[in-house]
């Protein structure tokens, strides 16, 4: 057998191991592509974009004649794109993680939603390694191969380690900066809770102010900085993971306050513009507004959507577990995705959440001032 023909005695490191055994898989294997997507014209003024989050390929794909029914410009895919964990044995090959893109190419709903709506993605837990898993991935290498071959991520991203990217739209002071961050490839392991017989209602983790825990990265965080710098009149701030909320504690940037605290001060001295954030992961919507000191007081809007095909509970059950001064709506269970419509004549933001039958869960609306 050709694979037995290579000399252990020549490996001297698990990564080397890898990168051999990755090299062998390559010719024997292809690895899955999404269907053929539409594009964006970059000089596009968006005024409608859609988002969502957690879609699981084994499950029913209907939301996506939903969301085109809405007509959005764009639609963000910001994690758990697919559940690449489902069965997952700890191959190194992650066949699971392939098959689950494969099977989602699969699907004719998803397949005339990609010819007809331009798309952008990020990844989450379930489409990067297993639940929860952060930098100590040891797979994260190959399944960022995976992850950027499927999506035909641009040179860019696949110059880097990571899935990180900035993409710039419009023209003429309607230009609006997408940043999708990463917040997985570089992220450093949480603290838990110390072990209790009763399960925690409400995650896990506990904050950590080590100083070494990071959310992104020294690499992303200095891109950031430069994206944030760069002319645009609104910014999309995309994080897989919830931003402003603190009345959980499952995974969210509240597990790391002192990177949370540094991401707040670095949006607050961006280059003038209009700001919003977007989030997923939860199996359940809704909107958020805070004013964090370390952005010298400055509203901060927040949209969470999650899941398209996975939801958990019922918002009655959801919005009454999970009390929150910064959620201004219910802690929407079923399944939904998320609208942004811009009204550039007021300098003014929409954010909706739309249910599974395309009706309307929650909105508010908001101005920004450059």
């Amino acid at each position: 057998m050709q694979r037995a023909a290579v000399s252990a005695s020549r490996i001297t490191t698990p990564e080397e191991a890898l990168a051999r055994y990755y090299d062998v898989l390559r010719e024997e294997i292809t690895l899955p592509r999404a269907p053929a997507g539409a594009s964006l014209d970059p000089n596009t003024v968006l005024t409608r974009i859609a988002f969502g989050s957690c879609n699981h390929q084994s499950r029913s794909q209907h939301m996506w004649d939903r969301i085109e029914a809405t007509d959005p410009q764009l639609f963000m895919l910001i994690g758990d794109n697919v559940y690449g964990d489902t069965g997952w044995r700890g191959d190194a090959g992650l066949e699971t993680l392939r098959d689950a893109y494969a099977l989602q190419s699969s699907h004719s709903e998803f397949v005339d939603f990609r010819r007809q709506v331009p798309m952008l993605t990020t990844w989450d837990d379930h489409d990067y390694g297993f639940n929860d898993a952060g930098a100590s991935f040891a797979l994260r290498n190959w399944s960022e191969e995976i992850y950027e071959t499927y999506w035909g991520s641009s040179e860019e991203v696949r110059s880097r380690p990571g899935v990180y990217e900035s993409r710039t739209f419009g023209s003429d002071g309607r230009v609006v900066q997408i940043i999708m961050l990463d917040t997985r490839f570089f992220r450093s392991d949480l603290d838990r809770l110390p072990y209790s017989e009763d399960r925690p209602p409400l995650g896990p983790y506990l904050p950590t102010e080590r100083a070494d825990a990071t959310m992104l990265g020294g690499d992303q965080w200095n891109w950031l900085a430069q994206e944030l710098q760069k002319p645009a009149d609104l910014r999309m701030i995309v994080s897989s993971v919830q931003v402003l909320t603190d009345a959980h504690d499952y995974e969210a940037w509240a597990a790391l306050p002192a990177e949370r605290r540094r991401l707040y001060e670095m949006l607050s001295t961006r280059e003038d513009s209009g700001l919003v954030l977007l989030s997923g992961d939860r199996h359940a919507g809704g909107l958020y507004t805070y004013a964090p000191p370390a952005a010298a007081g400055e509203q901060f809007w927040e949209i969470t959507s999650s899941s398209l095909n996975l939801a958990f509970s019922t918002t009655a059950e959801n919005t009454a577990r999970e009390p929150d001064d910064r959620r201004v709506t219910d802690f929407i269970s079923e399944e939904n995705f998320g609208l942004i419509d811009i009204d550039w004549a007021n300098k003014a933001l929409t954010l909706s959440l739309l249910g599974n039958e395309g009706e309307l869960r929650a909105a508010r609306s908001f101005e920004w001032t450059d």
